[in-house]
């Protein structure tokens, strides 16, 4: 039995506002999955309707008002659901759906790590210091995983010299510090994921998925930074055929400062 899957991952920064270039991802690339984060909705005023008529007639939400919210939208029906809450904080930064891939199936765990404030000293920074609790406690989760894996999201952390515009530039700005970088290494190395975005673009080769809404032409200044990642467990990364990341939706009318990242699987 063959099959082929495609999962996308977008920080969307509000899901309501940004709904029309949602629609338009999903009728123009049409993946099987699409994970968002950020969606700033409460699960009751999530466009259901509007993303049900396209053919997602799965959703799982995790939402809340204002802030943070992940959501995955499935062509495919769930098998499972799990929401995580972290540090006891009650907010909505995880959902976890089984998906059925190839006779067998698939966890997919849709994350948004807190992005950590400006000041990378936790102990001046309570935002920061959460940043740290949170990444130490999905590695003490991950320690766990045995099953078929895969982890998407912006986890706020570029983690590689070649991940951001200037590494030299932004070692002591959040996102970018040797702290958070060792940290979210540890994080995958905990569940022994392997960092798809970097199968199919070399290390030494610059990769972003973020642009700063302060750039008067973000495109020609091109100071970005990869801040979304998907992660595999080995025997789903062997299926892995390609990656793409859709710089140009960060041009897209009322945009989000993420591009779209979609993963291809076949077995």
């Amino acid at each position: 039995m063959t099959d082929s899957l495609t999962i996308a991952t977008w920080n969307i920064n509000s899901v309501r506002l940004r709904l029309p270039i949602v629609e338009r991802f999903l009728q123009e690339h049409a993946p099987d999955v699409l994970c968002l984060q950020e969606t700033k909705c409460p699960d009751g005023n999530f466009p259901l309707a509007a993303l049900r008529k396209l053919g997602y007639e799965h959703i799982a939400i995790n939402g809340q008002k204002g802030y943070n919210g992940v959501a995955t939208l499935s062509r495919r029906p769930f098998l499972a659901e799990e929401r995580r809450g972290f540090c006891d904080k009650g907010d909505s930064r995880h959902v976890a759906t089984d998906i059925a891939f190839a006779g067998d199936k698939l966890s997919l765990h849709n994350f948004y790590v807190p992005a950590g404030g400006d000041e990378p000293d936790p102990e001046v920074n309570d935002k920061f210091a959460h940043k740290l609790a949170f990444l130490d406690e999905m590695g003490d989760w991950f320690a766990g995983f045995s099953s078929p894996s895969v982890v998407v999201g912006d986890l706020n952390i570029a983690p590689y010299e070649h991940d951001v515009w200037s590494h030299k530039a932004l070692l002591k700005v959040v996102s970018h510090t040797p702290g958070e970088c060792d940290k979210l290494e540890a994080v995958r190395e905990a569940g022994n994921f392997q960092d798809i975005m970097r199968r199919f673009v070399p290390a030494e080769e610059k990769l972003y998925t973020w642009w700063s809404y302060r750039a008067r032409d973000w495109s020609a200044a091109d100071k970005g930074r990869r801040l979304d990642h998907i992660w595999a467990t080995a025997d789903l990364g062997a299926t892995a055929t390609g990656m793409e990341v859709l710089r140009e939706a960060r041009g897209w009318e009322k945009p989000s400062d993420h591009a779209p990242v979609l993963m291809h699987l076949k077995a």
